[in-house]
């Protein structure tokens, strides 16, 4: 039995358990998880690596969360489905996650239309079964997907109660190629912990604050000092207006102390050392639609901003 390797979008809208599918797949938690939609920006590559057994074959498959796919509005909403597209090119299997405690409504026709342009074979996964207690109700809503796409596979999961999961496991190594191991047998995500720090603490924005604030914030980080027993770590917290810098920063200093906290003990989770954390907010008018911005967010970018430091390398800075 030969090994087999390929690259799997995992490809919805908003809400639909993309990145609880990821993080439970994979076994740890790469992409941030919210309640909010629209939570994933960026695609976010996860590898898990599949032993041989008797009557299966071995292999790694290369999970690639994506944003949730909506018609944008914005030039980062834009620049989300980009990240999409980018993320389906050259893929060798497509992941269709749907949550199936919603109904069928025309918006799924446009997640559809970029799986029809990508000719890529595609499996329908029926998301949250686990919540839809006559299963007979799932019958249309397949009908209704297959009208639109000849998928090679139906299956039913719940990603948060990881029901299913190691059947899609088995289908979806069946499905991809033989090759070889892209990634070491040990790496489970091509993400810098600089990248992932800040979306740790993105995500304690999202559980922590309400209405438009969440999504009119973004976080970079400013400093990154790794050591062997502590971690320094300086980030700044982008929103839109002054008013929202009050929300981010609290009376007294005691929402940012919340969010840095909880980001704080999160991210010494992931490195295993402890971490000393500085959170700065900074209204930065109409970011969202600033291309500069927006291109200054991504953590390929950043790296090689990082590098140019280094190396005494003048680079452009944020509008």
């Amino acid at each position: 039995m030969p090994f087999r390797s390929g690259f799997v979008c995992i490809l919805g809208r908003p809400n639909a358990g993309k990145s609880t599918l990821l993080n439970a797949l994979v076994g740890e938690k790469l992409a941030i998880i919210s309640p909010k939609p629209q939570t994933t920006r960026n695609r976010i590559q996860g590898i898990v690596n599949i032993p041989k057994r008797k009557k299966r074959d071995g292999g790694q498959i290369v999970l690639i969360d994506t944003p949730g796919v909506h018609k944008p509005d914005s030039t980062l909403g834009r620049k989300m489905m980009v990240e999409v597209r980018e993320a389906m090119e050259g893929c060798d299997l497509v992941l269709v996650i749907m949550d199936t405690t919603r109904k069928f409504e025309q918006r799924d026709e446009f997640a559809m239309q970029m799986v029809k342009q990508s000719g890529t074979p595609a499996f329908l996964i029926l998301n949250k079964v686990d919540r839809v207690r006559e299963k007979a109700r799932l019958l249309p809503l397949i009908e209704d997907y297959r009208q639109l796409y000849d998928f090679k596979q139906v299956l039913p999961i719940s990603a948060l109660k990881h029901d299913g999961l190691g059947m899609l496991l088995e289908k979806v190594i069946g499905a991809l190629p033989a090759g070889p191991a892209y990634f070491p047998e040990d790496q489970v995500t091509d993400q810098p912990a600089r990248f992932m720090s800040a979306e740790i603490i993105r995500e304690q924005i999202l559980h922590a604050t309400d209405e438009e604030i969440p999504y009119a914030t973004t976080v970079m980080v400013e400093s990154y000092e790794e050591g062997t027993r502590l971690t320094r770590i300086a980030a700044t917290i982008y929103c839109e207006r002054d008013g929202q810098k009050g929300i981010l920063v609290g009376k007294g200093g005691q929402m940012l102390k919340k969010i840095g906290t909880g980001a704080r003990l999160q991210i010494e989770r992931m490195l295993g050392t402890k971490v000393f954390l500085e959170l700065y907010v900074k209204a930065q008018p109409g970011w969202r639609d600033s291309r500069t911005f927006i291109e200054e967010l991504d953590w390929r970018r950043q790296l090689e901003h990082v590098m140019k430091q280094q190396l005494g390398e003048p680079h452009e800075t944020k509008e």
